[in-house]
């Protein structure tokens, strides 16, 4: 099930301070963390992990659009998360899911499994399936050269 973590922001003259995750409230524990930085118009996925890793989402800067496909309903999930709306999103991996960087972006993932790249736990859907493509806010993202490959099969 995917969840919501609403990110309390405790804020005074020098900024704000805000708890990202406790181990306490998630499904299981996180194993690894993930850093990214993103343009304004960058897709990233859809992916899915079949052996069990969960991602829990957070923006750190900017905004992003988080989209997630059950993949055996069709259902789908979406969210604007970041400055405008500091939540963390908890996807279990079975789901496709990804996200798009509204602004410029830094963005972090723990997740529950490290990586292994001699047998990467990594599986694609385009990110203009039928299901999700009218979700984003573009309809020609910059992707890489993987998700570029899962949109064209």
């Amino acid at each position: 099930m995917i969840r919501r973590f609403p990110l309390t922001r405790h804020q005074d003259e020098r900024g704000w301070f805000a708890e990202l995750v406790r181990a306490s409230e998630l499904p299981k524990p996180i194993k690894q963390a993930n850093l990214s930085f993103s343009r304004t118009g960058v897709i990233r996925g859809l992916h899915y992990h079949e052996r069990g890793q969960d991602d829990l989402f957070l923006c750190l800067q900017g905004m992003v659009r988080v989209v997630v496909l059950n993949r055996e309903s069709g259902e789908t999930f979406t969210e604007d998360i970041g400055d405008d709306n500091p939540v963390a999103i908890y996807v279990p991996g079975i789901h496709a899911h990804g996200y798009e960087a509204l602004t410029d972006t830094l963005f972090c993932y723990l997740v529950t499994e490290e990586f292994d790249a001699a047998a990467p736990d990594e599986h694609g859907v385009p990110w203009n399936d039928e299901r999700v493509r009218d979700l984003w806010s573009t309809s020609s993202p910059i992707l890489s050269e993987r998700d570029k490959s899962a949109a064209s099969s």
